[in-house]
């Protein structure tokens, strides 16, 4: 298969959907050899920030000088994006080759009626693509919960990092912080260090510290409340921690939190504190509250759920962004109301559209959410021609915020 039909390949197997269990990826990842148990890991899970925290850990290793994978998703406007290799996108030829690999155990595996889902065999091929570079460490985030996601097939990671954790997937998950949280605390393993923030729900942290003694492991709470901010814009955040200054590219205050996490757990692994600062700086994460043009102002946050809109909430309400025209699309799955309730009051106007996924909430449905908050609300089901309609209209001081749903800003962007 060339790199176009391996990805064909992998979006067929959506198919088969989400299915809880190890069972699966363990067998399949036998057959090639288990590459993950050759790898120094870094596992993080969480509701939101595993991305952003993921990535800068990732780029701290590699400004340590290791040879370093990371394995994060969903993807925005590649799917090379979710396999990336010293902080560049896996080669496309290799990402191909490593799905061939896969498709050919998998199709094994389905003569024993085993079927692998599409999250299984992407875990498989990032393993391998880091096997096949050479890679010391990887950094693994989360797909969905934890104690069952295809990457908790990791043995020992060098350390566990567990983000914000608030409601989402609660039909999978639980519908407590507490269920989600001993979800999420499923990749904590025996004798491992796990770092979190102080800033979790106390419902939360109370599971996180209760499964790190069950395991006799070590918790370090990390204070964002000790990071000193020297200024910030929407363009980002400089500000000093424990006696070093960094400036983090990712706006909006969780985003520090998430930066103060990155640096503990860069502690554990041994990571200088020069590598700590560079790789910080380095960290750039598209469609997570982004700027993506200016006059008009474009904001780009691919955000979906509540904790997500609360932070978009912020940033917006901190930096006195104002004539906000919003186009947003979200999946059928999520807390559509209450996303909507928080961001639509602040917009002049609101444009539902239809993300190009299966589960997406339809234009029309999301209006009549929408027109609730914002009276001067429509729906304009293609996305692309929805943003082209309200950027022609804009005025250079308007703000087009395009949010809801990471696979909107391919359907725009791309």
């Amino acid at each position: 298969m060339n790199y176009e039909e391996s990805v064909q390949y992998i979006h067929s197997l959506l198919t088969f959907g989400m299915r809880p269990g190890l069972e699966r990826i363990s067998e399949l990842l036998e057959l090639l050899g288990n590459p993950q148990d050759k790898l120094k890991t870094v596992h993080i899970a969480g509701t939101n920030g595993k991305g952003s925290t993921s990535t800068m850990i990732s780029n701290m290793l590699i400004a340590d000088g290791k040879n370093t994978g990371l394995f994060t998703s969903p993807y925005v406007f590649d799917f090379s994006e979710r396999i990336q290799i010293n902080g560049k996108n896996a080669p496309e030829k290799m990402i191909a080759e490593s799905i061939s690999r896969v498709r050919e155990k998998t199709e094994l595996l389905k003569k024993k009626d085993i079927v692998i889902t599409e999250f299984e065999a992407i875990t498989a091929a990032a393993f391998l693509c880091f096997s096949a570079c050479g890679c010391e460490y990887a950094v693994i985030e989360v797909g969905l919960g934890g104690r069952f996601d295809a990457t908790n097939v990791l043995k020992s990671p060098l350390v566990s990092v567990i983000t914000s954790i608030s409601l989402d997937h609660t039909a999978v998950l639980g519908d407590t912080i507490k269920k989600i949280a001993f979800e999420k605390c499923g990749i904590i393993k025996e004798g491992a260090p796990v770092v979190t923030s102080k800033n979790q729900l106390p419902e939360a942290l109370g599971v996180i510290e209760k499964t790190v003694e069950e395991k006799k492991g070590k918790l370090i709470i990390s204070d964002p409340g000790r990071a000193k901010i020297i200024s910030r814009s929407v363009y980002g955040t400089r500000f000093s921690y424990e006696g070093n200054e960094y400036f983090l590219r990712l706006a909006g205050s969780h985003q520090t939190e998430n930066a103060v996490n990155a640096v503990e757990a860069a502690k554990l692994l041994g990571i200088s504190a020069e590598a700590v600062r560079r790789g910080m700086e380095n960290t750039i994460m598209p469609a997570r509250m982004e700027i993506a043009g200016e006059k008009p102002l474009i904001i780009r946050d691919g955000g979906h759920n509540e904790g997500c809109a609360g932070a978009l909430y912020e940033y917006l309400t901190g930096f006195k962004i104002n004539n906000i025209k919003m186009i947003v699309g979200m999946m059928a799955d999520k807390n559509t109301e209450e996303y909507l309730k928080k961001i639509a009051p602040l917009c002049d106007s609101v444009v539902t559209v239809t993300p190009s996924n299966p589960r997406a909430a339809k234009a029309e449905e999301l209006l009549k959410t929408a027109l609730k908050y914002c009276a001067d609300s429509k729906a304009v089901s293609n996305p692309k021609k929805a943003f082209e309609q309200v950027k022609a209209e804009a005025k250079a001081d308007d703000t087009l915020l395009i949010c809801g749903s990471f696979y909107l800003m391919s359907d725009i962007f791309n």
